[in-house]
């Protein structure tokens, strides 16, 4: 079959894809323990998933914080490490079909890279992301559950405690809509709801992400900017992350499976 295996071993999930002739034909993601047993669970996981063999697979590419405690050739086969930044970058071109685009990885923390089919390069990073929303989560309702956090957030109202651009100026701010959030959490009591803590959670985190994004997008000139990473799983996402296309003008893409950018690119190379 001449599948080649994208694996990205991350700090909280590995997930593992499989390609064959440049095409996705496979997917999965598995909680992450250590990286060796993490590598050895998801490969098992997506061969018995799509009656796969070992003789199959022609090659392993391996990307993510974990990748470098895989010592060698995973059950014989051709095993290689990829750079993360550059797996993100191919893998967030491959998944939007754009050339060129500004790639946002949102994992534990979030990174923004400027990609093209020929190079990729770090532009900055950010300590806020998914870690920031499970811990601080963590420390307002002792909830760590993904989704558990999401359907409680669902019914919150982030007016409740997020201070907005019409809060603070009656008449509005220039170029600036009346809803817009002027400080997160700005106006937060003790009357505040569950629902409202983290549904405001999710803005904050968002925000920062979407605000980062237009600072990548227009110190490279690029309009386009993709969105990948564990962070785009969330409904929220979409919710508090589009308001970014339509006030600061960048053009935004959430591709589906997203959350594997990083593990496709891995298996991609940058062309000369």
């Amino acid at each position: 079959m001449s599948i080649k295996i994208g694996l990205d071993i991350g700090g909280s999930a590995t997930k593992i894809v499989g390609l064959r002739d440049g095409k996705l034909i496979g997917k999965e993601v598995i909680k992450a323990s250590d990286p060796l047993t993490s590598a050895f669970g998801a490969l098992g996981k997506i061969c018995k998933g799509n009656n796969w063999t070992l003789e199959d697979i022609d090659r392993i590419c391996l990307t993510g914080v974990g990748s470098t405690a895989i010592p060698n050739d995973l059950f014989g086969i051709r095993t290689a490490v990829a750079s993360e930044f550059i797996a993100t970058g191919l893998g967030g071109l491959y998944l939007s079909g754009l050339d060129r685009a500004v790639v946002v990885s949102m994992g534990t923390g979030t990174a923004y890279l400027e990609a093209t089919r020929s190079s990729v390069n770090h532009i900055i990073g950010s300590g806020v992301g998914g870690g920031t929303l499970i811990g601080l989560s963590k420390a307002m309702l002792d909830i760590t559950d993904p989704n558990k956090i999401t359907n409680i957030a669902r019914g919150g109202n982030t007016g409740n405690a997020d201070l907005t651009v019409g809060d603070i100026a009656e008449g509005g701010v220039q170029g600036l809509s009346k809803d817009i959030t002027a400080s997160n959490f700005g106006k937060a009591s003790d009357a505040l709801s569950d629902s409202d803590k983290l549904s405001a959670l999710f803005n904050m985190v968002y925000q920062i992400t979407g605000s980062l994004s237009v600072m990548a997008s227009r110190n490279t000139g690029i309009e386009d900017v993709v969105y990948t990473g564990q962070l785009t799983t969330f409904e929220q996402c979409r919710q508090y992350i589009m308001m970014f296309e339509s006030v600061y003008g960048i053009k935004i893409h959430i591709p589906e499976d997203a959350m594997y950018a990083t593990a496709i690119g891995s298996t991609l190379e940058l062309e000369a």
